[in-house]
């Protein structure tokens, strides 16, 4: 029966349909995955054939008898993607690439969805495993370069953007600050004409100059410590941040009765994992702890795959979902 329906698949690609569909009306499954392998067919007949309404509703009906089937998944995303429908083509994508061996279509067209909305650190990500197991594959090749491109441009734009900033504040001129007219025209004559020059100076430096008091030393020392600025800081090295701590890890992470009312939309889930909730009116982390893995996995389309996803992510804040009864 394998090679008959892997036939009846090739005459629907060639374009063969009217033998594909009598060759179609001339089965009769006999078991549950043979019958929902024609189903299949037939939704991929309807959608190649561009009824693309009744593809849609094929695949359904097949999605709702097995959850789990890859292709109505994949071919469904690829029907929400051409219609526009984002939202839906992302979260369907994400359900087929869920159970391995990966669907390498819907990684990339994943990928695609994914760079669009500037998520660009997990379309690297899903090309690098379509790469992992594809090495020399036509679409993901070019495709990664571009991301790569993309990365590097964002964050060459973010540094330009910064670096303007603060050239802007730099800028500023010395006249735009309330000093007294004494210190003003100290800086003056001592060619200081905006905050950089004046961030690049030191206490000693305006000490030596002529005129140059310990008054207009203190005032121009409060004006600067207002903004958070210090005499000479731009001749100094600047030390990186360090990097910051994940909210669950800081100091009060492991009094988990402070993350109770915490949104849900904290967690990093997926769209399926989120929608999934939504449609249990979950808005919190105490709400969702209340439920049982039992009553997550009883919610249509909600696999063992977001399961785990929420309790690790639960795990984070020291939490975990009710035990069952």
């Amino acid at each position: 029966m394998t090679g008959v329906l892997e036939s009846i698949a090739t005459q629907i690609r060639s374009g063969q349909h009217d033998a594909a569909r009598k060759a179609l009306e001339g089965i009769k499954p006999t078991d549950e995955q043979t019958k929902n392998e024609v189903l299949f067919l037939r939704g991929y007949l309807q959608e190649l054939s561009y009824d693309r309404e009744g593809a849609w509703a094929t695949y359904q009906k097949l999605l709702q008898q097995d959850p789990d089937h890859t292709e109505a998944a994949f071919r469904s995303g690829v029907l929400c993607d051409q219609c526009g429908d984002d939202e839906e083509a992302i979260d369907l994508y994400e359900r087929c690439t869920a159970h391995p061996p990966a669907h390498a279509n819907a990684l990339l067209n994943l990928a695609v969805l994914y760079e669009e909305r500037g998520r660009l650190a997990e379309a690297e990500a899903l090309l690098k495993t379509v790469l992992e197991e594809h090495p020399n594959h036509p679409r993901a090749q070019p495709y990664f370069k571009s991301v790569e491109s993309d990365f590097e441009m964002l964050v060459d734009e973010r540094t330009q953007r910064d670096r303007d900033k603060r050239d802007a504040v730099l800028d500023t001129p010395i006249s735009d600050f309330e000093l007294s007219v004494r210190s003003r025209n100290c800086l003056k004559q001592m060619n200081i004409r905006n905050l950089g020059d004046l961030l690049r100076t030191t206490e000693p430096e305006l000490l030596s100059y002529k005129n140059f008091g310990e008054t207009s030393l203190n005032e121009i020392k409060a004006m600067l410590s207002q903004k958070g600025l210090r005499l000479g800081q731009l001749n100094q090295p600047v030390e990186p941040p360090p990097p910051p701590v994940p909210a669950p890890f800081r100091s009060a992470a492991n009094d988990t009765s402070l993350h109770l009312k915490r949104p849900v939309t904290e967690l990093e889930l997926s769209v399926r994992s989120r929608k999934c909730l939504q449609r249990l009116g979950i808005a919190t982390l105490g709400e969702l702890i209340q439920r049982s893995e039992p009553e997550l996995l009883a919610i249509k389309n909600f696999g063992q795959t977001s399961l785990n996803e929420i309790k690790r992510q639960l795990s984070l804040f020291g939490l975990s979902l009710r035990a069952a009864p």
